[in-house]
């Protein structure tokens, strides 16, 4: 019998091969990473982070590859990211799907990243819908823990829906804090911490899985690369891992390399610094570049020479010059022709350097910035498939490819200068092309959330990156105006824009907006999630239209409010309305603080002021319907939310605000029809769910009642508010005992819940503790000095005593 044939290589496993076979230098970096290895853990001389850093085109990217591939030869089990993956819950799925691939799945934490993605995804498409509660107004401090939690979030829209009209105040009232904005369809209180602290939640997991799977390895090696960019989102995180106590133990055969630009913060990593290694890369000595020209076949001794001084030694450079060296001597070359002297076909060179312009492209972006034809000898899918033969090509994850920084600028430099105006037509092309797909990734979008779909927002950004690069001066108000409201989101979001900014001002050679870039980048990295500093240039610096500045005004007041800085944020809308008297937000921004301050008719006027700007508002009229209601005008609420509910029927909170107001009325009937199709409307309603509950035990259905708040229960856990209602269920079918036990557990959730005293104090009578009862009314009384029915309940008492 033949003995078996060998098994046959795979393209990629012999292209690998070809690649590694050709990587020539850093043999110190190399025999440093390898030596670690031969080291035990407890040896001082071994180190548990490496930091490989120099600027773009050193080669660090293929050295972080090779000590990859050095790493398995010691048996680690491997992953790797790059700024793909910018935060930590996609950092762990990354590590997570690449353990699986090599047979060590982390089954805990994919179960629990899962859970996490589809809550936030629910969380996502709620705060759309979402708007102010009604109930009681929130406390500064309940303001500050949900901005807490949204912050924490981070991939949530926060401000966009805000600014778009939704009152802030339902993160805090609704349920308490942040778990009403997050309850979703949480089915645990597990879930909405998940959904709340992911990073808190999620690394014990990842920690505690690395740990079981290195008792079945020898080694485990972590890569980030292109860390300059993620450090932002990554630093204080990998920083805390390896902080003792913080999120468990770490395995100690695991070494962690970063390969960025820049230095390791000292802020974060000050006090760590005897675990890393750090390893500065520099430009190939000449005798590296000679040696990696010698492989690639180019050894006349002029055109090395040439090579030599336009590359400056940079690796990426010298890699792409080696593949096209072009005829020596030609003083006047450019490193740009020199990329491409190699290809002799003027349309090919032509597409590589109209391919430079976007910073990512695929075919049909291809189709756009050459021009091209989709059939003939230059074909669209001819040249895509010949532009990633080109060294200096890369694809990325997304399945958008880009060129090496360090090639794309000479390329972007000639074109600039080599006719401005191809250059504008070009940009404008592009900015087109990404028009289109902004409006296809709008379709069936709510208008007020689009900057929080990444489709959406990557075109979005896209487009103001080619306007600016064609037009900087004319086009920048557009991109200052989109920051306003990208500053009101999530701080990562505020990053790409500013980003967008920097780029397309190095990108255009324009001083006014590489400044903007530098600046807003600096604001919004150094200063937290906060948007204040960003928003503070944008209002000090730019030259903004009076509507423009009221808006950033609006977002910066909401802030402010979140953060329970009330007087502040009163100032803001003041001044937004003193700049652009026709803001109908500004008015109803004050309008909703000056309600949670009990100051109802100065809240009147401000809603007066917005639906006189705005008449077909339909949020305005609900607000002014709610107001009314809370000042105990019913009748009045009960019109105005008529005319709420007929402008936008699809609305859920106007139906639920007016069910209360009829209840109110002992219109109970009516009240429960309006709860009924208010959670038809938007079954995740819980605030609803708990006031229908209500209605059934007046109407005698205590079992309907129940499940209401078993559901409300599951949808935002843990709040004070369900547990006192489950009390009134309990008390009104003379089950005081229950009652009593159900108060108890309010009172632990919210200490100052005055009504839920009240309500105790009523159940303990029932079971014959006057005292006790005597005792709640009088803490009731405390909290609420005007709570005119624990006043009467109490004159009662002590009369019937």
């Amino acid at each position: 019998m033949p003995p078996p044939s060998p098994r046959r290589l795979s393209l990629q496993q012999i292209v690998e091969g070809q690649r590694r076979a050709a990587f020539v230098g850093r043999q110190a970096e190399l025999g440093l990473y390898r030596t670690n290895f031969a080291l035990p853990p407890e040896d001082p001389r071994h180190r548990f982070v490496f930091h490989v850093r120099g600027n773009a085109g050193v080669g660090k990217t293929s050295l972080v590859r090779e000590w990859r591939e050095a790493a398995g030869e010691f048996g680690a089990l491997t992953a790797s990211v790059d700024e793909s993956a910018d935060s930590v819950p996609d950092v762990l799925a990354d590590f997570a799907a690449q353990f699986a691939e090599q047979g060590h799945p982390l089954k805990a934490l994919d179960r629990l990243l899962a859970t996490y993605r589809r809550a936030r995804h629910d969380a996502a498409g709620r705060l759309a819908a979402d708007s102010e509660t009604p109930g009681g107004a929130p406390s500064p401090g309940a303001l500050a823990a949900a901005q807490a939690g949204l912050i924490a979030a981070g991939a949530i829209p926060v401000v966009g829906a805000l600014a778009g009209g939704i009152d802030p105040a339902v993160v805090a009232r609704g349920a308490g804090g942040l778990r009403a904005v997050f309850g979703g369809r949480a089915r645990q209180q597990e879930e909405a911490l998940l959904l709340a602290e992911p990073v808190r939640v999620l690394t014990p997991v990842f920690v505690a899985e690395l740990d079981r799977v290195a008792d079945t390895v020898p080694w485990i090696a972590l890569f980030l690369d292109t860390y300059e960019r993620t450090a932002p989102q990554l630093d204080r995180w990998l920083a805390d891992l390896l902080t003792p106590g913080r999120y468990g133990d770490l395995p100690a055969n695991l070494v962690l390399t970063l390969a960025g630009q820049r230095r390791l913060d000292p802020v974060h990593w000050g006090d760590r610094s005897r675990l890393v290694a750090d390893v500065p890369l520099g430009p190939f000595t000449e005798a590296e570049s000679r040696q990696l020209l010698h492989g690639r076949g180019v050894v006349t001794e002029s055109v090395v020479r040439e090579v030599l001084r336009l590359s400056g030694g940079l690796p990426v450079l010298v890699s792409t010059l080696a593949a096209n060296p072009g005829a020596a001597g030609e003083a006047n070359a450019t490193a740009v022709e020199r990329f491409l002297a190699g290809e002799s076909d003027p349309a090919r060179r032509a597409a590589a350097l109209a391919c430079a312009l976007p910073r990512r492209f695929d075919e049909d972006l291809v189709a756009v910035a050459v021009a091209a034809p989709r059939n003939g000898p230059h074909a669209v899918p001819d040249l895509y498939d010949w532009l990633h033969e080109l060294p200096f090509v890369a694809e990325r994850h997304s399945g958008h490819s880009r060129y090496h920084a360090v090639v794309r600028a000479p390329m972007l430099r000639l074109q600039r200068t080599g006719s401005p105006r191809r250059w504008k037509a070009a940009h404008d092309r592009l900015a087109d092309a990404f028009v289109a797909r902004r409006d296809a990734a709008a379709e069936g979008i709510d208008p007020e959330r689009l900057w929080a779909e990444q489709p959406w927002r990557r075109a979005a950004l896209d487009v103001l990156y080619h306007r600016l690069c064609a037009r900087p001066r004319t086009a920048l108000p557009e991109a200052l105006r989109a920051g306003i409201e990208l500053c009101g989101q999530a701080p990562s979001r505020a990053r790409h824009w500013a980003r967008t900014l920097a780029e397309a001002g190095e990108d255009a050679d324009n001083a006014v907006l590489r400044d903007w870039g530098r600046d807003l980048l600096a604001a919004i990295t150094d200063h937290g999630p906060r948007p204040t500093a960003a928003l503070g240039l944008l209002l000090t610096r730019a030259e903004l239209t009076d509507t423009d500045r009221a808006a950033a005004l609006v977002v910066r007041a909401w802030d402010r409010f979140r953060a329970g800085e009330l007087d502040a944020a009163l100032s803001d809308h003041g001044r937004a309305i003193a700049v652009d008297p026709r803001s109908e937000r500004a008015h109803q921004g004050r309008a909703v603080i000056l309600r949670s301050l009990g100051r109802h008719e100065e809240a009147l006027a401000d809603l007066d002021r917005a639906e006189e700007i705005a008449p077909a508002w339909a949020w305005a009229v609900r607000e002014r319907g709610e107001t009314y209601r809370r000042m105990g005008r019913l009748a009045e609420a009960l019109t105005v939310l008529d005319r709420a509910h007929a402008l936008d029927p699809s609305d859920a909170v106007p139906l639920g605000s007016r069910g209360l107001v009829r209840h109110a009325l002992g219109r109970h009937e009516e009240a429960l029809d309006d709860f009924d199709r208010a959670i038809a409307l938007w079954p995740e309603y819980a605030w609803a769910l708990v006031r229908r509950s209500r209605v059934r035990t007046v109407l005698g259905d205590p079992v309907g009642a129940l499940a209401d708040l078993d559901r409300a229960e599951e949808l935002s856990p843990g709040q004070a508010g369900t547990e006192g209602e489950r009390g009134e269920v309990y008390r009104a079918t003379d089950r005081p005992g229950e009652a009593v036990a159900c108060y108890d557990r309010a009172l632990a959730l919210d200490p100052d819940y005055a009504w839920a005293y009240g309500s105790r104090a009523l159940a303990l009578e029932a079971l014959g503790r006057v005292p006790e009862a005597l005792a709640d009314l009088d803490r009731a009384l405390e909290l609420d000095p005007d709570y005119a029915w624990a006043r009467a309940q109490r004159r009662r008492l002590a009369a019937e005593g």
